[in-house]
C-alpha cells in the first residue's frame, strides 16, 4: 500500500506573472527540482522550478507572523 503525502504547498492557482532574476547554490536548485518531481508526483501535473518559486515564497511569507503584522500582507489577502 503506497502511502500520499501532503505537501505544504498545494495544487498552484493561475496568476499574472512578471519576470525576476533568481540565483542560488546548486544544492539549493537540485532541492527544488527534487521538490517538484515530488509536488508533480503528488498532484499528478508536471511543474517547473521556476513555476513553484514564486509559490513557495507566497507560501513562506503567508506564515510569516513578523511580516504579517506589519499590515500589508493582510490587506493584500483580503482585497487580493
Amino acid at each position: 500500500m503506497s502511502t500520499v503525502r501532503k505537501l505544504r504547498l498545494g495544487p498552484l492557482p493561475k496568476t499574472e506573472t512578471v519576470k525576476v532574476i533568481f540565483i542560488c547554490p546548486a544544492s539549493l536548485k537540485a532541492d527544488l527540482d527534487r521538490y517538484a518531481a515530488l509536488h508533480a508526483q503528488t498532484y499528478g501535473e508536471t511543474v517547473s522550478t521556476v513555476t513553484l518559486i514564486p509559490h513557495m515564497l507566497e507560501a513562506f511569507m503567508a506564515g510569516d507572523r513578523g511580516f504579517r503584522r506589519g499590515g500589508e500582507w493582510s490587506n493584500r489577502v483580503k482585497n487580493g
